[in-house]
């Protein structure tokens, strides 16, 4: 079986999560509190030597890391992850996009609000958040004026990628409803066969 290493609360993992419920595939959850640096321990550096979360544990012992990795690898062969080149193209943009543009704003002002509780120290750092986020939302928006979802190719791994942070978005102090194509969207992937709520989300 399947082991996820993870935090519900954690958008990266919750991507994991609801990619697995999506396919029908069971899995075991192992809760890694990060705070308290259950990452960090010589156990789990074996497992992942980055010390981070979401760690896929596969049936044969061998482990994966990162996201979006993770996603890739269990929807391979599904419609989540089209067989096309230039489809597959498309959803890597987005995954790549999700990372290095929405990802390092969107969730990193959640987890100074959501985790750490708003610390005074962290103030400037979370105002630093808000514009680069912004922009990565007017992206998103613009995308989803004119198509339902992120791909050519329909719903796919690049709507998980993106939705697990956005749908929390307002948990960093983003206020969505500046964006209807992304409301509408959010709307269309709760929708989607197999989902499944954030736990404590």
């Amino acid at each position: 079986m399947l082991t996820l290493h993870g935090d519900h609360r954690s958008g990266n993992c919750y991507k994991i999560e609801l990619a697995l419920a999506q396919l029908g595939l069971d899995y075991r959850f192992v809760d890694v509190d990060i705070l308290r640096g259950q990452s960090r321990t010589p156990e789990f550096l074996v497992l992942n030597a980055n010390g981070k979360i979401p760690l896929l544990q596969l049936a044969d012992g061998r482990c994966l890391a990162e996201s979006n990795a993770i996603l890739c690898y269990l929807a391979d062969g599904t419609p989540l992850w089209p067989a096309e080149r230039y489809a597959r193209a498309q959803v890597l943009q987005w995954l790549f996009f999700e990372q290095y543009s929405h990802e390092p704003y969107i969730a990193t002002a959640r987890f100074i609000v959501q985790y750490l509780g708003r610390p005074p120290e962290r103030a400037v750092d979370l105002a630093a958040k808000m514009a680069p986020g912004r922009r990565a939302l007017a992206v998103m928006e613009q995308q989803l004026a004119v198509q339902p979802f992120f791909c050519d190719a329909g719903y796919t791994i690049a709507d998980i990628a993106l939705y697990a942070y956005t749908h929390v978005a307002d948990e960093g102090d983003f206020d969505l409803s500046a964006y209807p194509a992304i409301g509408a969207w959010l709307q269309r992937v709760r929708e989607q066969p197999g989902h499944v709520a954030m736990i404590g989300g």
